[in-house]
């Protein structure tokens, strides 16, 4: 992010990247790629996924990489790293996009026109009315209170 004068990650901070040495991706964190990847049909991505980061040392320095600090890290992903120290074998995994298969079966060009209860463009669900609004008890029970916006 040139503004923000940091790195930040594509998709998410846990994709192992192409190297295997922390020292290596520290030296050439501007052209780091990861060991992320898409099934294709036709032009079209139908899956994806990725080799996770499997060791807490290469997990620690791309937290770095992006600006997260031990202190961050260990309050919002402790867990995973504890984890890690225990030792994880190298692992990932694939998701397929059902309904963009769905769709490309059925000849549309929207998934819209293949899911069984489609959210407009805008979120929201037709036959829910999903998102409505939140009773002010609701709120008031988790100690949400809402402001309304003002023009100044």
């Amino acid at each position: 992010d040139a503004e923000a004068q940091r790195y930040v990650a594509l998709h998410h901070p846990f994709t192992a990247p192409a190297v295997d040495d922390e020292a290596d991706l520290r030296a050439h964190a501007a052209s780091a790629v990861s060991r992320g990847y898409d099934m294709v049909l036709n032009g079209n991505e139908i899956g994806g996924g990725s080799i996770r980061i499997h060791r807490a040392s290469m997990q620690s320095a791309v937290f770095d990489l992006l600006g997260i600090g031990a202190d961050e890290a260990q309050a919002k992903f402790g867990f995973l790293l504890e984890a890690l120290r225990y030792g994880a074998p190298p692992h990932g995994g694939i998701a397929f996009g059902i309904d963009r298969i769905a769709a490309l079966m059925a000849g549309t060009e929207s998934i819209r026109d293949v899911i069984a209860f489609p959210k407009t463009t805008g979120a929201q669900c037709m036959m829910t009315g999903a998102p409505s609004g939140v009773p002010d008890a609701q709120l008031r029970e988790v100690h949400i209170r809402v402001r309304e916006a003002s023009d100044g």
